[in-house]
């Protein structure tokens, strides 16, 4: 089973460029698929990987986020510097 998750990421408007340069350079090594969309003033990583990864995968990704959390502003109290949204991947078209 693969899964698919998209994070939301809010860089500091100063700092989008080197966030988005470091995080793509991070993810070059790890991922077969990855992609990195920017709406407004956030960006989105959006990975798709086995199941069987994903639990080391995502402490891996916290210890990395903890070296780029002073180019990101907060979305809150509660979801910090990144909104996470993980599943199952039933579905995809590559062509």
């Amino acid at each position: 089973m693969q899964k698919l998750s998209i994070i939301r990421f809010k860089p500091k408007p100063d700092c989008l460029d080197e966030f988005a340069a470091n995080l793509s350079a991070y993810n070059e090594t790890k991922h077969q698929v990855f992609h990195l969309m920017k709406s407004g003033d956030e960006l989105h990583a959006i990975v798709i990987r086995d199941a069987n990864i994903l639990a080391q995968d995502a402490a891996d990704g916290v210890k990395f986020l903890d070296g780029q959390r002073h180019l990101l502003q907060e979305f809150d109290s509660v979801n910090r510097h990144t909104i996470p949204l993980s599943g199952d991947l039933i579905h995809s078209t590559v062509k």
